[in-house]
């Protein structure tokens, strides 16, 4: 699989995913205005901290090896066997969770305890969503590239449907709906297409608990629980302190940032995903792994610059498109926004090597010192600089990233 090729599947995902999340973000904040958008935002950093320990974190390694035992039936059974198996108990223990703590988690999030039926739903349509996610990322290491292309195809469509009808009817309620439904009814979809794949046999989910292969995706569960607890963590803290400090008009401005940062990136981050993880687990020496760093950098970075020029230039008419006047302040956040993502695709290219050769230390140190210096910088600099210094922190942050990356594999890319 080539990465052009791959790019262009990534691309049909991606268009329809930013077209169906731009159409969704226009109508949230016409519905919703600023603060609708801030506590959507506020959510979705809930589900995703709560997604990724609801299938044990596994998906990451799922795909890795995947890849690596794409040969190997007899491996295949026992991954996709244990997979399941951790999956399943995973998100039955969080979905109890979240139907005996409904209020706490409510509160925790919302600062009410209004929404709590909100995330008794969530609790018990969560196993939904984790098998889901479980089996999209089986498609992904078998590099079923034209299969996942139609499910996150669809999942795009039924989310935008959800979001467009239940915010009508219901405002900021349905747009809240909208995230925990959605994904949970592509999981019917998604085992219908995987039961039609030529390699599909009920057979490989039916082998016994493998210890072994738990404990190689335990490395990946490890890895993907701090990123799911750093990420989203630090934006919930940064958003927290945009809210006590400049308002939640201003919170809700700094997310329809992200979301449009999120959202054009998001070819790039798809292309990452369902290429470069899979392609780097399987490559073993250094001349290959420095082959495909330079074309990642070739094919990604002009291609980052290009968009990033075209945005800055185009960013009034965005945000009249994308928003409502409410949202006009948004135009003075886009230039550090804009190099900050410069520096984090930079920086990814090589972060992925961490992830393909399991290099779970540093990854881990990584993780935590940088989100921990983002919620700094986001500190000191909206104190100096009010709400554009949440995007030079966020610039300046992914750039002392990327110059870390460059150190750690100094010795792949610059061969003496």
């Amino acid at each position: 699989m080539k990465l052009i090729k791959t790019s262009l599947f990534s691309g049909i995902i991606t268009l329809i995913r930013i077209s169906s999340g731009f159409i969704s973000s226009k109508v949230i904040a016409i519905y919703t205005g600023t603060s609708g958008v801030a506590l959507v935002g506020a959510f979705s950093n809930f589900i995703s901290i709560v997604l990724t320990f609801a299938n044990g974190a596994i998906n990451t390694g799922v795909i890795k090896y995947t890849a690596e035992y794409d040969e190997d039936k007899e491996k295949l059974k026992s991954l996709f066997s244990t997979s399941l198996k951790i999956s399943f108990y995973c998100s039955g223990i969080v979905g109890i969770l979240l139907l005996l703590f409904s209020s706490f988690f409510s509160n925790l999030v919302f600062v009410t305890d209004t929404y709590s039926y909100l995330i008794k739903i969530f609790g018990g349509t969560i196993i939904l969503y984790s098998l889901n996610s479980l089996l999209i990322a089986i498609l992904n290491g078998k590099k079923q590239i034209k299969v996942y292309t139609i499910v996150n195809t669809i999942g795009s469509i039924v989310g935008l449907l959800f979001t467009l009808i239940l915010v009508y009817f219901f405002k900021l309620e349905g747009a809240l709906y909208a995230l925990v439904l959605s994904q949970s009814i592509v999981f019917f979809v998604t085992v219908f297409m995987i039961a039609k794949s030529d390699w599909y046999n009920i057979n490989y989910f039916k082998n016994r608990f493998d210890v072994d292969i738990f404990k190689k995706l335990s490395h990946y569960s490890l890895m993907a629980i701090v990123t799911a607890l750093t990420v989203p963590v630090s934006q919930i803290v940064l958003r927290n302190m945009l809210i006590g400090s400049l308002g939640i008009e201003s919170a809700g401005i700094w997310q329809g940032m992200m979301r449009i940062s999120d959202g054009y990136l998001m070819l790039i981050t798809s292309s990452l995903a369902t290429y470069y993880l899979p392609k780097l687990a399987s490559l073993h020496t250094d001349e290959e792994l420095r082959f495909e760093i330079k074309q990642g950098y070739k094919i990604i970075l002009p291609a980052v610059f290009f968009s990033c020029i075209v945005i800055y230039f185009l960013r009034f008419l965005i945000i009249r498109v994308l928003f409502t006047s409410d949202f006009n302040q948004m135009s003075d956040l886009f230039f550090y926004q804009l190099l900050g993502d410069f520096f984090k695709m930079s920086s990814w290219i090589l972060g992925y090597l961490l992830l393909a050769k399991s290099m779970t230390k540093l990854f881990i140190i990584t993780e935590i010192i940088f989100s921990f210096l983002y919620v700094v910088f986001g500190f000191l600099f909206v104190e100096y600089f009010g709400i554009v210094g949440i995007t030079i922190a966020f610039a300046v942050n992914y750039f002392l990233y990327l110059l870390c990356m460059i150190i750690v594999f100094r010795k792949l890319l610059f061969k003496l």
